[in-house]
């Protein structure tokens, strides 16, 4: 594996270039955790972003933005034929020519770790290709990212010091069901609480 930190990350190597147009702590850190960014992070890569975390341990986090799209499908990025449109996400910054994907369907696809309940991470892709092709999965149960979101070893438990992120416990509703405009404020409204009301800042702090 490339990643050395993260030895069982099942990704993809693009063979093909993308040119892609992006349009205090609530549960203990782990994986399946979501990771909510707090309103004015200031970062243009996670603004108003919600991180499934697939992996996390002592050497390193990785996760998958689950609220940016992209205006590239998964057909485009790939030399096979893919007769259905499913729309490619951005995982992150990381290495944008791999290529990952989150599923709800383990009676189907071998090989996929579980993440949290109702989601798992990897698997057999060829397989996954086939079935796609089949009708036999659909967009509704399979989420593909370019590229991810990574920490070493502290590093995102420094962010979360600095009061960067809020997290939540993982759910499949969010990963599968969730339109990812309006994204970040429903994470939050679900959270319930204090965060009701951090749902409705504006994106200026000016304005609040």
């Amino acid at each position: 594996m490339e990643i050395s930190i993260f030895e069982n990350s099942p990704y993809i190597t693009l063979r093909k270039p993308t040119n892609l147009h992006v349009m205090p702590i609530a549960t203990p850190l782990s994986k399946g955790s979501m990771l909510v960014a707090e309103p004015f992070l200031g970062d243009p890569n996670f603004d108003r972003s919600v991180i499934l975390l697939c992996d996390h341990n002592a050497h390193g986090s990785f996760g998958l933005v689950l609220n940016q799209t992209t205006d590239v499908m998964l057909g485009d990025v790939l030399e096979e034929t893919i007769y259905q449109d499913i729309p490619l996400y951005l995982g992150g910054p990381v290495e944008k020519n791999t290529l990952h994907f989150v599923h709800r369907r383990p009676d189907l696809i071998e090989g996929g770790g579980k993440v949290t309940e109702g989601v798992y991470w990897g698997g057999d892709f060829e397989s996954v290709k086939t079935m796609l092709n089949l009708s036999q999965l659909g967009h509704e149960d399979i989420r593909f990212f370019v590229g991810y979101s990574g920490w070493g070893g502290g590093q995102l438990e420094d962010e979360l010091t600095q009061k960067a992120w809020y997290i939540t416990p993982g759910k499949e509703k969010f990963v599968f069901s969730t339109p990812a405009q309006g994204f970040w404020r429903e994470v939050l409204k679900d959270m319930g609480g204090k965060y009701r009301s951090i749902a409705h800042y504006p994106v200026d702090p000016s304005l609040n």
